[in-house]
């Protein structure tokens, strides 16, 4: 055990030692934004994914404001629940739903190019929970295997990650953020000027479905050189849409026509997640009432004057934890603050949702029998 009530493998305090409703179990990841832990409410027993972000202004920002803005207000099966947010001496802890199957890109880094009828089946799962996202004002800007988590049996997937999202109520996007091998032509064009963010999360959702079915980037070669050189040409291959379908393994010409309206070059041309839900090839298997499913999950919506208490609490905690731990003034339990999200309201009226969903892909799974590809590609996943 590390030192100061740490977590094994940490060289530094746990900063839920002594927290009077969650305990450590473990942790689940780092990177340069913190350190993501998975621990348990003592109180109830669930499992949660607590995300900590060093309490400053280096680590802290508007756009951590932005992320925990758009994040409370989502209800969604395919949306990661965010539960509460708040203050220890040294972090601001994110607190969310745990998926305990890992993320999308494991699953097929693991298994290799995945079935036709099971890329569908995830597909069809972020696209809905991208359609809600839309449809509730927020484009995420950052779709990739790494922010599709899995739920234990691997069925069901939820979006994770807000961390570049926007709403319609911040100005439209024309930064390139989000991860280069996802990013539309639009985003990387190196001319700053606006675009839309719902089709830029489209062009992401081709990619992955390129990479589920294929194994590799669409826009990577294997003999791509090292380095900024070959960083380059993966850049103007993505902004001439110049992909390869293989002949191994073998795709339908729907799915074919399907990629082709998702990774097009103009975003006016591109489908929209309205638009993907029509197509003929998405809708292969699709579980019945599915498409309705983001009315009611919309009606669910908070009202506008929770959402803005909400909001203005997120401001408030977010500027409390923009002040370094040895600027703080009194006893550390004096500055604890916590939110809880108002999002949950009315989600018991989705809780058979997930149990029709997973069912209707375990059919279906079970009819396509368990043959996965296993051919291994040193460019990709």
């Amino acid at each position: 055990m590390a030192a100061n009530g740490g977590v094994p493998g940490q060289d530094f305090p746990n900063p839920l030692a002594g927290n009077p409703k969650y305990q450590t179990v473990r942790e689940l990841g780092a990177g340069s934004f913190g350190i993501v832990q998975l621990a348990i409410n003592k109180q109830t027993g669930e499992q949660v994914a607590v995300k900590f972000l060093p309490r400053g202004p280096d680590k802290v920002t508007k756009h951590v404001e932005r992320e925990l803005r758009s994040h409370s207000s989502f209800c969604h099966p395919h949306v990661v629940l965010f539960k509460e947010v708040f203050l220890t001496q040294s972090h601001l802890a994110i607190v969310m739903e745990f998926c305990s199957g890992g993320d999308l890109f494991q699953y097929v880094r693991d298994r290799g190019p995945l079935r036709e009828d099971e890329a569908r089946r995830f597909l069809q799962q972020l696209v809905i929970g991208l359609d809600y996202c839309h449809r509730m004002g927020v484009v995420n800007r950052d779709i990739k295997l790494e922010n599709a988590l899995l739920d234990r049996n691997k069925r069901l997937l939820k979006i994770t990650d807000f961390g570049y999202a926007k709403t319609a109520a911040d100005s439209l996007p024309k930064s390139e953020v989000g991860t280069p091998n996802y990013a539309a032509p639009e985003v990387i064009s190196g001319i700053r000027r606006t675009y839309d963010g719902t089709k830029a999360d489209v062009w992401s959702c081709g990619v992955m479905l390129y990479i589920m079915l294929f194994h590799v980037y669409p826009f990577e070669r294997p003999d791509d050189p090292p380095g900024p050189r070959g960083f380059a040409k993966v850049l103007e291959r993505t902004q001439n849409v110049d992909y390869r379908i293989p002949s191994n393994p073998r795709i339908s010409s729907a799915c074919r026509d399907f990629l082709s309206h998702l990774l097009v070059a103009d975003p006016d041309q591109r489908l929209s997640t309205a638009a993907i839900m029509e197509h003929p090839w998405f809708c292969q298997g699709l579980p019945p009432g599915v498409k309705s499913l983001n009315d009611e999950c919309l009606r669910l919506k908070p009202s506008m004057e929770q959402q803005q208490r909400t909001d203005e609490e997120i401001a408030r905690v977010v500027r409390e934890a923009m002040v370094l731990p040895n600027q703080m003034g009194g006893p550390p339990h004096a500055r604890h603050a916590s939110l809880a999200s108002k999002s949950t309201s009315g989600s018991s009226e989705l809780e058979n949702y997930d149990p029709v969903f997973e069912e209707a892909y375990e059919a279906e799974t079970t009819r396509g029998g368990d043959h996965h590809h296993r051919h291994q590609h040193k460019h990709g996943p």
